[in-house]
């Protein structure tokens, strides 16, 4: 069976459109809310459009549910994505091949910079408790792994990273408000750029917020998204090396 290239959501037979989206008023709850958040929804272009559950937050907030049909059509030709290619290699592969290829084991610095505190999404790649039921950097006997935790300046982690001799630096950024994350992102890149030119280490930023597709505009090798696997990190980072030809 060819895959379609146009498509529309499903909700109950295909092709019908229906979606689901909830969101919050500043609203109290009661009718007002549900009148305002239908005719919200029918300006999105949901119609017709149903208030399926509401529910108040505090005495001034109404928090919606509005299920409904849209019009629009997807052209997946026009759909933009990062596709991964590299293979998914196993623990066993990986500490192979870094030993095969470098002969050493490979450094890998680790931080949350800024202002941010939330190391939840450094630690799952890092730690050796994981995260989706696979084991963390730590867990692989080729790699070295240096997590300097939250709230780690740039040059904190530039001067890190050069004492260390680290081959990656992996990033996490969560706090993402007036887009934080870019801006963090990009002086990190930057202060690299200049501190180590073209014998910088990798380059690896995630976190929620960000958008694959933006590793050029950052400056980075990669970035990755919400529900990234230390495995898919740990073959990113086998398929770099093998690409830069990094040094022994």
């Amino acid at each position: 069976m060819s895959e379609k290239r146009h498509v529309r959501p499903y909700g109950d037979t295909t092709g019908d459109g229906m979606v689901q989206m909830s969101f919050t008023l500043p609203v109290p709850h009661g009718p007002r809310a549900e009148g305002a958040a239908q005719q919200l929804a029918n300006k999105m272009g949901m119609d017709p459009a149903m208030v399926v559950h509401s529910n108040p937050i505090g005495a001034d907030f109404t928090f919606v549910v509005v299920y409904g049909s849209v019009q629009h059509i997807i052209d997946l030709d026009a759909v933009q994505v990062v596709e991964r290619e590299y293979p998914l290699l196993t623990p066993s592969d990986i500490n192979a091949t870094v030993k095969k290829r470098l002969r050493r084991k490979m450094t890998v610095v680790g931080a949350c910079i800024g202002t941010d505190a939330h190391t939840v999404g450094i630690d799952a790649i890092l730690n050796i408790k994981g995260f989706a039921g696979e084991k963390g950097l730590e867990y692989y006997r080729e790699l070295r792994v240096i997590n300097l935790g939250a709230q780690v300046t740039v040059p904190e982690l530039v001067k890190r990273a050069r004492a260390e001799k680290a081959d990656a630096v992996l990033i996490s950024q969560v706090v993402t408000q007036r887009d934080a994350h870019i801006h963090n992102t990009q002086e990190m890149s930057a202060a690299f750029r200049e501190a180590m030119g073209e014998r910088r280490p990798l380059l690896v930023a995630g976190g929620p917020r960000f958008d694959p597709l933006m590793a050029g505009e950052l400056g980075v090798d990669r970035v990755f998204g919400r529900g990234t696997t230390p495995g898919e990190v740990a073959s990113f980072l086998v398929h770099a090396m093998n690409e830069r030809k990094v040094a022994v």
